[in-house]
C-alpha cells in the first residue's frame, strides 16, 4: 500500500515499513526495503511524503528468502504505486 501526502519541501520523502508478520525473514524486508527506496530514487515524484506498507505477507519461513519472482512482482507493484503518484495533479494552495 502507498499513503501519499503533499509537503512543503523541494522533493518528495519516503518511508518503508516492512512488517514482520508479513515479511518473517529480515533478509526479505532488508530487500523489499532496498527496492523500494532504489524505485524511489528513480521515480522523480512529485513534492510528497510517502510511505510504503506491506499489504498481506510475501513469504514464509519454509521458501527461499528471496527469489526472481518476489523481486519482479515487487518491482512491478511499487512501479504502478509510484507512477499512479506522477499522474495525480499537483494540490493548489488556496491562500
Amino acid at each position: 500500500m502507498l499513503y501519499t501526502r503533499p509537503n512543503a519541501l523541494p522533493h518528495a520523502r519516503l518511508g518503508v515499513v516492512a512488517a514482520k508478520r508479513f515479511a518473517p525473514r529480515a533478509v526479505t524486508r532488508n530487500t523489499i526495503k532496498r527496492l523500494t527506496r532504489e524505485l524511489f530514487r528513480t521515480t522523480g515524484l512529485p513534492p510528497v511524503d510517502c510511505i510504503v506498507r506491506l499489504s498481506r505477507p510475501v513469504n514464509g519461513k519454509d521458501g527461499p528468502a528471496t527469489n526472481r519472482a518476489l523481486k519482479a512482482a515487487l518491482k512491478v507493484e511499487l512501479t504502478r504505486l509510484f507512477a499512479s503518484q506522477l499522474r495525480r495533479p499537483a494540490p493548489v494552495d488556496a491562500a
